[in-house]
């Protein structure tokens, strides 16, 4: 990347025009002009500088972006209070961020962030609550008695 901005520059410099040399580099014109605006600028220094990262400015800090990972790792919306759903989907996500961080997010703009978080979507899988014995043994009474209660009266219906 480094060696295609020097190489742009010397090649504009030596009398080359910038269409031709975004063809030999293997970039688009107007990152020619751009790599040659920067070393006008301020030299080779200022060429090579790469502090900003290309692209845009993400919406959430990157403190909130694990905030939201963890809370969908570990939650369900119904135990953050929102609605009855199991899991988590992006229009009960964009909904929490909107209202949390105050941010308007795309869902497609989400479920890509999600999948850069290297989280992927999942049916949920539901866990039996460890029964109380306690109610165990009353529904077991309870059952048996409705079944002798049930054969007496069919019993009583057919003989008599």
């Amino acid at each position: 990347m480094l060696r295609a901005r020097v190489t742009a520059v010397r090649l504009v410099m030596e009398g080359h025009l910038g269409k031709d040399v975004a063809k030999m580099v293997n970039r688009c014109r107007q990152s020619v002009a751009l790599y040659v605006a920067r070393f006008n600028e301020g030299g080779l220094d200022h060429l090579l500088d790469r502090r900003l990262p290309p692209g845009r400015v993400p919406f959430l800090t990157e403190e909130q972006q694990q905030e939201i990972r963890q809370l969908v790792l570990t939650t369900t919306p119904v135990e953050v209070g929102r609605g009855i759903a199991s899991s988590w989907n992006t229009r009960i996500l964009q909904s929490y961020i909107q209202q949390t961080y105050g941010v308007s997010m795309s869902r497609e703009g989400i479920r890509k962030w999600l999948h850069r978080l290297r989280l992927s979507w999942t049916r949920p899988t539901y866990k039996l609550v460890k029964g109380n014995p306690e109610h165990q043994a009353a529904f077991q009474k309870e059952l048996e008695f409705i079944k002798k209660t049930n054969h007496r009266e069919r019993h009583h219906v057919l003989c008599g």
